[in-house]
């Protein structure tokens, strides 16, 4: 057993070593028409960004962690039509990465920030050419101090409309607002190569749509600083092993995706079936707790996938001879129970919308102590303690799977949702 854990602990460390990748970061920006949800160049921005997201997903040295959409509007406009447009603009980029570049939804979240009057500051601030540059930086800080609400009676647009008869107003509105009728995203990759220091770029930056108008000295991470709505969804698999089930015993599994292609799942199964006039036992019970890693990056829950486990068990068998009992008679599980642990490797296969197969074997060990005794009368006599120490199979899987999830399930043919 000692041999076991350590094996599963050695794992363990050669998993964290593996995951702790350095971080990079890209930026890209899809510009919008004034009042518009389709992109100003009719989306060939977008295309690019889409297409070099998916030349990337062969790149053995970066893996696409996170996207992060932030849809933003101008301040022109009633403050519930910038917040719809500025949605809209956030949901109609998520979708097209999703339908395009085959990015997870559990990969990107969005947010919106309507009127944004963040960014609006940050570049009146960078351009000096802005007339009465002081006195237009400091209503737009007192219009953010505000949270853009109207006050005193007037609507914070007209406030900047009003101010020194519309100049300042005229100038951004033709200079500045077109720069904030966008949408950016932040692509997140961990790297391979470990020695790239966090946050800097390892690969050329996207620098598609509005990015490169943006004034020297303003990063367009920092301009749109609104908390992320997130969009992902819950993303949870119940199963039950139909090898189990068909050799009557009944079980139930969980398996829960956190994010970065890992999952923890937990399995139980309980049968306690007996036959005493012919001496007929067909007694277990017991299940596994284990962390899988998926291979493949087009959807949670399915694909490949390797991990690691943990088991105990417990037995009863007989078939009118001699009988064979895992752990300590009348005792408690903890008395009674084999412990094993191995490595697994899989494949979940989608069926329909919300069903897959999942094809599961296990290699690890297995140990404990049993009983063989032998039915006399109404006796069950001991026999023999013995030990059991097995290396090798000791766990198989075909199990379906119910996915559960506002965005767990599976695409049909052709490409729809």
């Amino acid at each position: 057993m000692q041999i076991g854990l350590r094996i599963l602990f050695a794992i363990a460390m050669l998993w964290t070593g593996f995951c702790a990748q350095a971080l990079v970061t890209d930026t890209a920006s899809v510009q919008f028409g004034q009042g518009r949800v389709t992109p100003l160049d009719g989306g060939a921005h977008l295309q690019t960004i889409a297409e070099r997201i998916q030349s990337r997903a062969t790149d053995s040295l970066l893996r696409l962690q996170g996207i992060t959409i932030i849809g933003a509007a101008s301040p022109e406009g009633s403050i519930g039509i910038n917040r719809r447009l500025s949605e809209r603009r956030a949901l109609f980029v998520q979708d097209y990465l999703h339908e395009h570049a085959e990015v997870p939804d559990s990969l990107m979240s969005y947010s919106y920030v309507g009127r944004d009057w963040q960014g609006l500051l940050e570049l009146v601030r960078a351009d000096s050419a802005v007339p009465f540059y002081d006195e237009t930086v400091a209503l737009i800080e007192e219009i953010i101090d505000n949270g853009g609400e109207p006050f005193d009676g007037l609507d914070a647009l007209t406030w900047l409309k009003q101010l020194r008869g519309g100049k300042p107003y005229n100038y951004l509105y033709n200079n500045i607002f077109p720069i904030l009728r966008a949408t950016r995203m932040h692509l997140y990759y961990a790297s391979m190569l470990r020695k790239l220091e966090r946050g800097v770029l390892a690969v050329p930056t996207i620098t598609t749509g509005d990015v490169a108008s943006v004034p020297p000295g303003i990063n367009p991470v920092d301009i749109y600083k609104a908390a992320p709505t997130a969009s992902s969804s819950l993303y949870l698999g119940l199963k039950t092993n139909m090898l189990y089930d068909a050799a009557l015993l009944p079980n139930i599994g969980a398996e829960l995706y956190v994010g970065s292609n890992l999952s923890v799942t937990a399995n139980w199964m309980y049968g306690w079936w007996n036959c005493d006039s012919r001496h007929h036992y067909w007694r277990a019970y017991g299940g596994d707790v284990g962390m899988r890693y998926w291979l493949s990056h087009s959807k949670p829950l399915t694909g490949h996938h390797i991990g690691v486990y943990g088991q105990m068990l417990t037995y009863d068998f007989e078939w009118g001879g001699k009988g064979y009992m895992g752990g300590v008679p009348g005792g408690s599980l903890w008395d009674k129970a084999h412990w094993g642990a191995g490595i697994e490797y899989g494949f979940a296969l989608p069926i329909a919308r919300r069903l897959n197969i999942d094809f599961t074997i296990g290699l690890g060990y297995l140990g404990g102590e049993y009983r063989e005794y032998i039915p006399i009368d109404d006796c069950y006599v001991w026999q023999a303690t013995k030990y059991r120490h097995w290396w090798g199979p000791t766990k198989v899987e075909i199990s379906l799977v119910w996915l559960i999830g506002r965005d767990n399930y599976n695409k049909a043919k052709g490409g729809e949702r």
